[in-house]
């Protein structure tokens, strides 16, 4: 697979980290899904990064930067990543010993997580892809990686797109099993079932409809839900996180024209 080098993408999101409605939309308090003295879960949203990087741009603020403003700590470790344009849930401890227990349960795969996804094509009601997969860069040997998938709606739309008289898409739940660089992107790339909106490993063509048609130009994926033990007493925690206006729209396009299964087959029941 072709890439393209990574100075390529840079200025553009120092440039997008730069404009005054970014920051504007970035002053806008994190919303804290949950927390207590010693961990918090919060809802990130798409397009702000997790972490300080020679990636980001030297302008552009981060979800830790922020909620350290916003909560008046000096510290925060975030459990795990999500990618830039990804939004949804973030986990993340307030101290150092909590942060080793909770990351415990990641490495251990005792934490359960779910992500809503729209792609292109029509995906079988479940599948699964079980490919390993080599860090970012390609670097380092591949590692196991496993995502479950389960289709929730099918769409076609009447917009001749290439050679095709219709667009069609999927609405889908990922289960990632591991945690590996770009891991639910890459698989789906894999299936030949790429997201709309993204840029990396996505179609062109697909992405600009729904920037031209409906006005999203954000990755359509979303870290839905993610379930852990609470490190202090061991009690079950299940956090979700809320659509933004964007993916709201992506969602209801299935909702007013979803197209059906094929005869004989159904969607899995809502976990």
């Amino acid at each position: 697979m072709r890439r393209r080098p990574q100075s390529a993408h840079r200025p553009q999101l120092a440039s997008l980290a730069c404009d005054p409605q970014h920051r504007a939309l970035m002053s806008e308090p994190i919303e804290i899904l949950a927390r207590t003295e010693r961990w918090l879960a919060v809802s990130k949203p798409a397009g702000l990064s997790v972490y300080e990087s020679s990636y980001t741009g030297r302008c552009e603020e981060t979800l830790l930067g922020l909620l350290r403003v916003q909560l008046g700590v000096d510290r925060l470790h975030a459990i795990h990543r999500l990618d830039h344009a990804t939004s949804g849930v973030l986990l993340l401890a307030l101290d150092a010993r909590t942060a080793a227990q909770l990351s415990g349960q990641f490495e251990t795969r005792a934490v359960a997580k779910s992500y809503v996804a729209i792609v292109r094509g029509h995906p079988q009601p479940t599948f699964e892809i079980d490919i390993a997969l080599c860090g970012a860069g390609g670097k380092g040997a591949p590692k196991p990686a496993l995502t479950r998938f389960h289709t929730r709606a099918l769409l076609t739309l009447p917009i001749a797109l290439d050679r095709y008289p219709e667009a069609r898409y999927g609405w889908v739940e990922a289960l990632p099993e591991t945690g590996r660089y770009h891991q639910i992107r890459r698989h789906l790339k894999q299936a030949a079932h790429p997201i709309i909106g993204d840029v990396n490993y996505g179609k062109g063509e697909h992405n600009r409809l729904f920037r031209m048609n409906f006005g999203i130009h954000r990755l359509l994926l979303h870290a839905r839900t993610l379930a852990f033990a609470d490190p202090v007493d061991a009690s079950p925690v299940s956090v979700e996180a809320s659509f933004d206006a964007q993916f709201q729209r992506a969602l209801a396009l299935f909702e007013q024209a979803a197209t059906p299964l094929p005869a004989g087959e159904s969607l899995p029941a809502e976990a």
